[in-house]
């Protein structure tokens, strides 16, 4: 894990043998999301994709896994209890992103950000431990705020490789298709054009902001300490959205980003608030 990943700061907080099963976790899954990113053929993207089921299933298995990914994973599967189903989710996610397709409605995105996002996160409460099970819920919520807060990030660059993830009923309800979509791509100008794209992208952020919300509604206090880590995430992809937001939502002309230091300061502040048994007030 290095700092060109936003999650770097948030694993520095962990003690040892969680930090190297996070680690471990999250090598795999970006293995497996690389298996289509950077994959332009559909049908060697699935085949890439069959080939990290059988590695999966050979990790859990107890068999020799073929990957250096998969061979650092095994050994914290036990130890952790690490839970195959979501691994398994995964894949069938990041699979959906092999042949491009269009969300008709929110109903039909949040399982995808289920599968890609939250998944991740059930994977690390195992390793984070817990008492409330009320955590499983905190994961899946946050999950789907990071991805919200991805894809509208990701809107224009998303759009040039063939994807649009923002639900067609959404931008129907604010007068916006996808065609509108497409001019803003194509003709990135200063700030964002067409006010019915601007009123797509302020909506999309919104859902994102209301599921930040719904993570921090049930996080339960006598856990909070535990999951500093994903907290840390929380904060750093919170201030992103609000970074979007103050840019007048133009995700076209730019990619938005939070510097490592805006990074080290969340991380900072995150792990302060809970020591003092406080939920931070992102």
């Amino acid at each position: 894990m290095t700092r060109k990943t936003s999650f770097y700061y948030s694993f520095l907080v962990l003690p040892s043998a969680e930090r190297q099963a996070i680690t471990a976790v999250f090598d795999v899954c970006r293995a497996i999301d690389d298996a289509v990113d950077l994959e332009t053929d559909p049908v060697r993207a699935a085949s890439a994709l069959n080939l990290w089921r059988e590695e999966v299933a050979r990790v859990f298995a107890g068999t020799k896994p073929a990957t250096p990914q998969g061979q650092a994973l095994q050994p914290f599967v036990k130890p952790f209890h690490l839970p195959r189903e979501q691994f398994d989710a995964l894949i069938d996610g990041v699979g959906m992103d092999a042949a491009p397709m269009r969300f008709q409605t929110f109903e039909d995105l949040e399982p995808y950000c289920h599968r890609v996002a939250s998944s991740v996160g059930l994977m690390c409460a195992e390793i984070f431990g817990y008492k409330d099970p009320a955590v499983l819920t905190y994961a899946r919520e946050l999950g789907v705020a990071l991805q919200l807060t991805n894809i509208l990030r990701d809107v224009g660059v998303d759009y040039r490789r063939g994807r649009l993830y923002l639900p067609l009923a959404d931008l129907a309800a604010c007068g916006c298709t996808e065609g509108d979509i497409r001019r803003e791509v194509e003709q990135p100008g200063k700030g964002v054009q067409s006010p019915q794209v601007r009123a797509a992208l302020v909506h999309h952020a919104a859902k994102a902001r209301a599921f930040f919300a719904r993570a921090v509604a049930v996080l339960p206090r006598e856990d909070a300490s535990r999951f500093v880590a994903a907290e840390i995430m929380h904060g750093i992809y919170f201030e992103l959205l609000k970074r979007i937001e103050a840019a007048d939502v133009d995700v076209f002309s730019q990619l938005v980003r939070v510097p490592r230091p805006a990074q080290a300061r969340l991380a900072l502040r995150t792990w302060w608030a809970l020591r003092r048994g406080r939920i931070p007030q992102h």
